[in-house]
């Protein structure tokens, strides 16, 4: 069984690295549905939508860090 503090430390985790880009993305959170699920094999992260000039940003940061 997943811990949802675990999954709420990933999520921020995430958010303050994005935002170390200045990258922001409003639904980044926990999926819900995965613990409603009988036998949860994974923890999902759900990233939401974005516009396009951050996703700009974000391909920017990964291309950046891929260097």
């Amino acid at each position: 069984m997943y811990d949802p503090s675990e999954a709420d430390a990933c999520v921020e985790e995430l958010r303050a690295a994005l935002a170390a880009h200045g990258i922001t993305l409003p639904s980044l959170g926990v999926d819900l549905p995965t613990f409603a699920a009988r036998c949860p094999t994974r923890l999902l992260i759900a990233l939401g939508n974005c516009n396009m000039l951050t996703a700009q940003a974000l391909t920017a940061a990964l291309r950046k860090g891929a260097e």
